[in-house]
């Protein structure tokens, strides 16, 4: 941590720009701060919690130190690999073959090949065709922006057929997005589809993902000592109370009552966060900021002695108390944990869900209960560590004709920037679409302040 009184090491060059403050320092934050510090600015990363990672941090669960949250990398993301590339650790890449589970009308089927995909019993035969076919065609679409203005139900029901979209598709929908579904475009459906089938090495036969060897704390680690290394101040532990324009600048106050200026903020959290941090805002700009539609999480991770069925994902269509169920040691090896098995289960909710309140101790007993229900081999004595994760504000959803209604980049305020995952509008929201915003983040942000 580095308070305000502190005196950091000297930068490695005397940057001869503008004094720019990053507020977030998830990985968003991280890259966008590393690109103005490389463009000459004087960067300060601010950043609430005791440390950088936002969605993508690292927490203590039982006798491991992993990722909040699950993660996976696919061989299609090629700028998360370039980034691992410039902070040496691509070399530390492990690459798996895995497998896909579905649960469905009580039952426990393996959907990871071709050949499990034509005797998935749930569906018929012109379903399995339509469904294919489904995924197919979204592969293949470029002009995404025709898709926004298209229904998701609807957009599923002309390709897939009424009865595989009530069996397969809508389940999915409602696990992921809840009641918000019907607010969703086809562009949402998309972008999904179009990631992971990036991940096939031939249509719907295999798939090969990958992590890094330690979890994201390694490329946290790495990704401080880079921005150092470029003269970035880090200010962590440090919550922004409001941010506000005067003669000179833009002053950021923390809620210990402390006050930084500077000529230039990017403001990376959530929208409905950065509404109420910059009260400046204009009326219109607030109400768009407002009018974003987020999907919460609630988010248990299991430390378990031995494994479920060595699916990396369970997709569930009958009712459950999570969305699904992430066997993370059907991906990293076991050895990473001790010999443990980590599973996570999460369950997205809309941001005023009354989930959020519930104690951790409810939510155990109802998740074990139903993670036991689906595999029946598994103990109570078997979890030897259990531990929820909450976040109100995850993804913000594609809702009809999203890209048109999106709060730009610049605000009114002179100086002031926000810029968040709600501007991931062709993809989903993933560290390798993160990225590739704050590469267009930078270079918007670059051309403005040149101005």
């Amino acid at each position: 941590m580095h308070p305000l009184t502190a005196n950091p090491p000297p930068p490695p060059f005397a940057p001869t720009g503008s004094r720019w403050a990053v507020v977030g320092g998830g990985l968003l934050g991280i890259e966008l701060a590393r690109q103005l510090a490389a463009a000459g600015h004087a960067v300060t990363l601010i950043e609430a919690a005791p440390h950088l990672g936002g969605l993508a941090d690292t927490w203590q669960l039982g006798d491991i130190a992993w990722d909040r949250h699950y993660h996976v990398t696919l061989l299609s993301d090629t700028r998360l690999r370039q980034m691992l590339e410039s902070l040496g650790l691509v070399e530390e890449l492990r690459w798996k073959e895995t497998r896909t589970g579905f649960y469905t009308d009580g039952r426990l089927f393996s959907m990871s090949n071709s050949l499990e995909f034509l005797k998935f019993p749930p569906l018929g035969l012109v379903g399995k065709f339509r469904l294919a076919l489904t995924i197919l065609r979204a592969s293949r679409i470029r002009d995404w922006k025709k898709l926004e203005g298209i229904p998701v139900v609807d957009w599923l029901r002309r390709w897939s057929g009424r009865a595989t979209t009530e069996k397969i598709w809508l389940p999915l929908l409602r696990a992921k997005l809840g009641e918000n579904y019907r607010h969703a475009s086809a562009a949402f459906i998309w972008a999904i589809i179009a990631r992971m089938y990036a991940a096939r090495r031939t249509g719907l036969k295999k798939e090969l993902f990958g992590y890094v060897r330690g979890g994201y704390g390694r490329i946290l680690e790495r990704a401080a000592d880079a921005l150092l290394d470029a003269g970035v101040t880090l200010r962590e532990a440090s919550r922004v109370s409001q941010i506000v324009s005067n003669d000179y600048g833009l002053d950021i106050e923390y809620d210990d009552g402390s006050i930084e200026s500077f000529d230039h903020v990017a403001v990376t959290v959530a929208a409905p966060i950065a509404a109420r941090m910059c009260p400046q805002l204009s009326d219109v700009e607030r109400a768009k900021l407002n009018a974003l539609r987020y999907q919460g999480i609630i988010c248990a991770s299991l430390l378990l002695r031995k494994p479920l069925a060595g699916y990396y994902v369970t997709n569930i269509t009958d009712p459950a108390p999570f969305t699904a169920i992430i066997e993370m040691t059907a991906l990293v090896d076991p050895d990473e944990f001790g010999g443990k098995h980590l599973v996570y289960l999460p369950k997205y909710v809309a941001p005023d869900d009354p989930l959020f309140e519930m104690p951790d101790q409810r939510i155990r007993d109802e998740f074990l209960a139903g993670l036991m229900k689906i595999h029946p081999h598994i103990e109570p004595d078997d979890v030897l560590a259990f531990r929820v994760s909450r976040v109100r504000q995850v993804l913000a959803i594609s809702t009809l004709n999203y890209s048109q209604h999106l709060p730009p980049m610049t605000t009114s305020v002179p100086g002031l920037h926000i810029v968040n995952s709600a501007h991931i509008v062709n993809g989903t929201l993933n560290v390798n679409e993160t990225l590739q915003l704050a590469d267009r983040a930078a270079r918007h942000l670059l051309a403005g302040a040149a101005r």
